[in-house]
């Protein structure tokens, strides 16, 4: 079965086509980077006229990649949830006259559930039950995979996304958008105690994440600083970098630990999203999976961030379940998955 996908939640416009939700055919991605990097941010309008612009060429070429047309697609599936609400509709509205006009089946994807399918397309062993830790700019979350199309949430941000953090906080920091490859390459060079930097805990819920109070810490450290006449050079940039993301990873990877001591029928992890791609969260949950015997599964680099296969490869397991939209299907910037 051949499933095409469409992403357009932020500011990547994606097409692929994927076979029986673990082949991967073809993957396409327009991306808004240099744009973007102007504003230090990703700028809503924008990136919602940007794909507009991309989208019907990106399909063409997910096909022709492929070597497939229209005809040979089975469904097309379409990220509808959560994003950028005018990013979404572009790539619903686009997806919609597709399928309408093709006559086939329409396939909504929620974006983090397609973040963890991007696992399948490298790993044909895996299957559900596992655990997952869901990281990217936009969402945090610990979740319970007991299903292909059927998710139990542990944990959640209560405020800033991890990745929207790292971006801030680079940003302080004089950093080019996007910040993540940024701060990486730094925390590596740099001394990972020279802050002591607050974890995100939630009181009352284990499980739960809360980046803001962290990025905070970060604004005023640079601030006290910079007012005591240190000058924001490398190794400054450094040791703020390399303190930022232990607090972070700690953070992450300690309620990652909390759920496999909780649930220790789950043998095998997820991590995915476009902060999986950080060294040092990789590095972590790695020792965290050797640690407690399980199997740690890690998508590779150019499937961490934005893409269609993984809504191509989840699409797949969408239409075996019958999840299938008409053309009322709707966008919305947030949903729970």
């Amino acid at each position: 079965m051949l499933i095409l996908g469409i992403e357009s939640s932020c500011d990547e416009t994606a097409a692929a086509v994927v076979e029986d939700g673990r082949v991967l055919r073809s993957s396409v991605v327009a991306t808004q980077v240099d744009i973007h990097a102007l504003y230090g941010g990703v700028v809503p309008e924008i990136a919602s006229r940007a794909h507009t612009e991309a989208i019907h060429g990106v399909v063409e070429e997910a096909l022709r990649t492929a070597g497939i047309t229209l005809a040979d697609v089975d469904g097309i599936a379409v990220t509808h949830a959560p994003g950028l609400i005018g990013a979404l509709l572009t790539g619903v509205s686009f997806a919609k006259g597709l399928a309408f006009s093709a006559g086939k089946p329409l396939i909504p994807v929620h974006h983090l559930r397609g973040h963890i399918a991007a696992t399948y397309l490298v790993s044909p062993e895996l299957c559900p039950p596992f655990a997952a830790l869901c990281v990217s700019g936009g969402n945090t979350e610990l979740l319970v995979v007991e299903d292909y199309t059927r998710f139990r949430q542990v944990g959640t941000t209560r405020d800033d996304a991890a990745g929207e953090a790292f971006d801030k906080c680079a940003r302080v920091l004089g950093l080019p958008y996007p910040g993540g490859a940024a701060m990486d390459r730094l925390a590596s060079a740099g001394n990972a105690s020279a802050y002591k930097l607050p974890e995100g805990k939630v009181d009352g819920s284990p499980y739960d994440f809360s980046f803001s109070g962290l990025k905070t810490a970060v604004i005023n450290v640079v601030h006290t600083e910079t007012q005591r006449g240190r000058v924001i050079d490398d190794a400054f940039r450094g040791d703020i970098a390399a303190s930022f993301t232990k607090a972070v990873v700690q953070t992450l990877v300690g309620r990652l630990e909390l759920l496999l001591q909780a649930e220790p029928e789950l043998k095998d992890v997820v991590l995915c999203g476009g902060v999986a791609a950080n060294s040092h969260l990789r590095a972590a949950c790695s020792a965290l999976a050797e640690q407690y015997g399980r199997t740690l599964y890690l998508p590779p680099l150019k499937l961490c961030g934005d893409n269609a296969a993984m809504i191509a490869s989840q699409g797949y397991y969408e239409y075996l379940a019958g999840n299938l939209a008409t053309t009322a299907l709707n966008a919305y910037a947030s949903k729970g998955i």
